[in-house]
């Protein structure tokens, strides 16, 4: 159960700010569909507001990484920190932008041996290679 309830979208009730969100989530998605995440987290104007800008900045700017890299890291930092709700959003927006079966069959495969190799170094404690642990200068 949610701490917060929703906002309704388009809602006469809705702080102008929440609108203002909500219309540029959809002009930048090309889609109507305001998914739960931004109706929960419109409880705060602010907040929800900030996020998105983040959001935007990060997942929709063009940048070095292509947007379906971008999803599927997105994936893979959800798994790892158990979020089921961001697993299934951007495991739909992956697929959206591509994302073959067998493509999210290599990344499940990625995140598994990562976890694996990750609790065995941290379980035997095993210090850092001299080699790797390099200051940027």
């Amino acid at each position: 159960m949610s701490t917060v309830p929703p906002i309704q979208t388009n809602s006469t009730n809705n702080d102008p700010r929440v609108e203002a969100v909500f219309e540029d989530i959809r002009e930048t998605r090309g889609s109507g569909f305001i998914n739960n995440f931004w109706r929960y987290l419109a409880f705060d104007p602010d907040l929800l507001a900030q996020t998105w800008a983040e959001v935007k900045a990060v997942m929709v700017t063009p940048s070095d990484l292509d947007p379906l890299t971008k999803e599927m890291i997105y994936m893979a930092v959800s798994i790892a920190n158990s979020c089921p709700y961001c697993v299934h959003s951007h495991t739909a927006a992956a697929k959206a932008k591509g994302m073959t079966d067998g493509q999210y069959a290599d990344l499940l495969k990625v995140v598994s041996l990562a976890a694996k190799t990750n609790h065995l170094v941290t379980g035997l404690q095993v210090p850092v290679d001299p080699e790797f642990d390099h200051e940027v200068s």
